[in-house]
C-alpha cells in the first residue's frame, strides 16, 4: 500500500464511518475485482467516497474506465480529493489527461480550483502544459488578484518545464511580491546552460 493509497483509505474510512458504511468501505479498499470497482462508477446513488475509491484504484491500475471520474475529482472543491485524483491520473497514463487538465486549469470560472490541474500539467510535461500554464498565469498577474497560489504554481511549473516561450510572463511576475522569488528561480533555469 503506497502512501497516497494509505492517505486516501484513512480519509475515506472516516467519511464512510460517519455514514455508517464502514464495512462497504473496507470491502472496496480490499477487493481485487476490477469489475466490482467499475460497477461502483456506473451505478446511481453511490456515495462520493465509494466513487473516489473505485476511480483511484482503477486509475492506479491503468484502467481507463476511471478517467472521467478522476477528472471530476481533480476539479473538486476538496483539495485532498484533487491530490488523489492527480496521483491516479499520472499513473493511468490516459492520452486525454493533458487536454482535460488544461481545460480545468484555464477555466476562468474555476480558477480557485486550478491549483491541482496546474501541478498535474507540470508533472505530465505534455505539449499542452506550457500553453495552458501561460494562459492561466497571465490574468493572475493583475494587481490584487486573489489566486496567488495558483499563479505561484504556474510560475514554478513554467520554471520546471524550462520553455523559452514563458520568459515574458516570468519577467512580468518578477515585481509581484508573492511570485518574484519563484519567477527569478524560473528565469534562472531558462538561462542555465
Amino acid at each position: 500500500m503506497d502512501e497516497e493509497f494509505r492517505s486516501l483509505a484513512d480519509r475515506l474510512a472516516d467519511e464512510a464511518e460517519a455514514a455508517g458504511e464502514s464495512a462497504q468501505c473496507r470491502g472496496l479498499l480490499a477487493t481485487e475485482d476490477e469489475e466490482e470497482l467499475a460497477r461502483v462508477l456506473m451505478e446511481r446513488e453511490r456515495p462520493l467516497w465509494a466513487r473516489e475509491i473505485a476511480a483511484f484504484r482503477l486509475g492506479c491500475g491503468g484502467d481507463r474506465r476511471a478517467f472521467e471520474a478522476l477528472v471530476l475529482l481533480l476539479n473538486h472543491r476538496d483539495p485532498e480529493r484533487c491530490v488523489s485524483a492527480a496521483h491516479a491520473l499520472v499513473l493511468l497514463g490516459d492520452p486525454r489527461t493533458p487536454r482535460a487538465a488544461a481545460a480545468l486549469a484555464t477555466n476562468t470560472l474555476r480558477t480557485a480550483y486550478a491549483l491541482h490541474p496546474v501541478r498535474l500539467l507540470t508533472a505530465l510535461r505534455a505539449p499542452e502544459s506550457v500553453p495552458a500554464l501561460m494562459s492561466t498565469l497571465e490574468p493572475l498577474l493583475a494587481p490584487g488578484d486573489p489566486h496567488w497560489r495558483v499563479a505561484l504554481a504556474c510560475v514554478e511549473g513554467l520554471g520546471q518545464l524550462g520553455d523559452e516561450r514563458a520568459r515574458p510572463l516570468l519577467e512580468a511576475a518578477l515585481p509581484h511580491p508573492r511570485l518574484g522569488g519563484a519567477a527569478r528561480d524560473a528565469l534562472g533555469r531558462l538561462d542555465a546552460p
